[in-house]
């Protein structure tokens, strides 16, 4: 499994320029964003999104318990949370 750092060795750029170039920064050169992406194609490389969170401090996610998944209330309430969740920042 490659890491960002086997992006930045055989793009020959730095961590943090790899780390531009998948967060979409304006300070990365299209020269750059050119290396990365096509390293990160041949090395097969997708962010982890578990590394990502704990990066952040935020994951992003909502935890319902519910007690039967089969009840439609249960459906409709799981629904409207989601739209919520979606439409809020």
């Amino acid at each position: 499994m490659a890491t960002i750092k086997d992006v930045a060795r055989l793009a020959g750029v730095s961590v943090a320029t790899v780390s531009r170039v998948i967060n979409n920064s304006p300070k990365a050169s299209e020269a750059s964003r050119l290396a990365v992406h096509s390293a990160m194609e041949s090395l097969s490389y997708h962010p982890n999104a578990n590394a990502r969170a704990l990066a952040q401090q935020t994951t992003e996610t909502v935890g319902l318990v519910v007690g039967d998944v089969s009840d439609p209330f249960f459906g409709a309430m799981v629904k409207a949370v989601e739209q919520v969740a979606y439409h809020t920042d």
